[in-house]
């Protein structure tokens, strides 16, 4: 977008000008952007442009679309300042599944809208099954095989988060699928096996 002449009445967007240094941008901005925080675009003078960038977005993060919805995840990649965590913003259609899985990875999550059904096999492989809404969290310890499925009416949009930042999922949601413990067709003694080895 390139930017008019500044109209009365109508915010001015922020420029890289600082009192008599800077000068205005007379190409593209993006205004929504800039103002979100303005001290990037004209940093006080004690900022030398040493510390690392502590924000991304997940709308520049790569979106995986499948059958069942989309994901998108930010990692040391895209936010090398976090070295030790990494983000996954995962939308589920209704009756969508993210299939039985486990990874060396602890991981919290929070509900940001809809309903979802969270399953996990716990060390002596016991069953746990719960219904999430919106606001709600839950966590698995690291090597828990779990699954997630978005419920019925708009399914649902999470955001997951795993303590290994250079991690990246495998990002595939079929549109339906088993929820349960035996969802990835192992056997009891082939989920033990698994388990063992990730601790």
């Amino acid at each position: 977008m390139i930017q008019d002449r500044p109209q009365p009445g109508v915010p001015t967007p922020p420029q890289p000008i600082r009192d008599n240094q800077g000068a205005s941008i007379l190409g593209p901005t993006n205004p929504p952007r800039e103002a979100q925080d303005p001290d990037l675009l004209a940093p006080p003078r004690t900022d030398h442009g040493t510390l690392p960038n502590l924000r991304w977005s997940f709308a520049d993060s790569h979106n995986h679309l499948s059958e069942g919805g989309w994901a998108r995840q930010t990692t040391i990649r895209e936010l090398p300042s976090a070295t030790e965590i990494a983000a996954i913003n995962m939308r589920l259609k209704a009756g969508a599944v993210q299939e039985m899985h486990y990874h060396k990875e602890a991981e919290w999550a929070y509900v940001l809208a809809g309903r979802a059904r969270i399953t996990a096999v716990d060390p002596e492989l016991r069953t746990f099954q719960d219904d999430v809404s919106e606001g709600d969290l839950w966590y698995f310890p690291a090597g828990l095989p779990h699954a997630i499925q978005g419920l019925a009416d708009d399914g649902c949009e999470v955001l997951l988060v795993v303590d290994n930042a250079p991690l990246r999922l495998a990002l595939d949601l079929p549109a339906h699928g088993l929820v349960g413990a035996y969802a990835t067709g192992g056997s009891r003694r082939e989920l033990r096996g698994a388990r063992e080895r990730l601790c």
